[in-house]
């Protein structure tokens, strides 16, 4: 009985969602999480461990896990994969030298099977600064061309003046709303 009010519930009230924000360390993850949630830049020191706050979106509540990304800390996100519906990974734009570091971590994440079907948004981010890839480039880079068995998308973002982080979050609000 209680399931039955729980689904009558979601049919009309606000989807839940859990959301694991992913990517190397200095990407922009924390800051892009304080934006979402109070919407102005907070400072931030590299994250030991997590973050965790609520987003709501588009009538979804996103619980939203913030995870280090040090080499010594990545080992460690497997413990937070389950009842995962989504992952935003974030990619420094403006670092190329680590590109292939961070296909590596991000096709790693795309093989857990607990993660299998999460939906995948990227923000390929740090577009404000000079010499920074674009989202083709980062697109390239990562190989997302190769995803065929979820969905996903990429956005260019700062997280420093806030362009097309809500945009990514109207993709994954629509998305999550429209999978069971």
């Amino acid at each position: 009985m209680g399931l039955f009010f729980s689904r009558l519930f979601s049919m009309f009230g606000e989807k839940e969602a859990r959301i694991l924000v992913l990517g190397l360390d200095n990407a922009g993850k924390t800051t892009i999480l304080y934006r979402l949630q109070v919407g102005t830049v907070v400072s931030t020191i590299p994250t030991i461990g997590f973050n965790v706050e609520t987003v709501t979106h588009n009538n979804v509540k996103f619980q939203v896990w913030d995870l280090g990304g040090q080499t010594s800390i990545r080992p460690y996100w497997r413990c937070y994969y389950p009842n995962t519906q989504a992952i935003v990974y974030v990619v420094d734009s403006a670092d190329a030298e680590r590109l292939a570091t961070t296909k590596e971590e991000f096709h790693a994440i795309l093989a857990e099977e607990e993660l299998r079907d999460a939906a995948v948004l990227v923000y390929a981010n740090k577009q404000d600064l000079p010499g920074a890839l674009s989202e083709a480039e980062v697109s390239e880079g990562l190989d997302l061309h190769n995803i065929k068995t979820r969905p996903w998308a990429i956005f260019k973002t700062s997280a420093i003046t806030g362009d097309g982080l809500w945009d990514g979050m109207n993709w994954l609000s629509s998305t999550l709303q429209q999978q069971k």
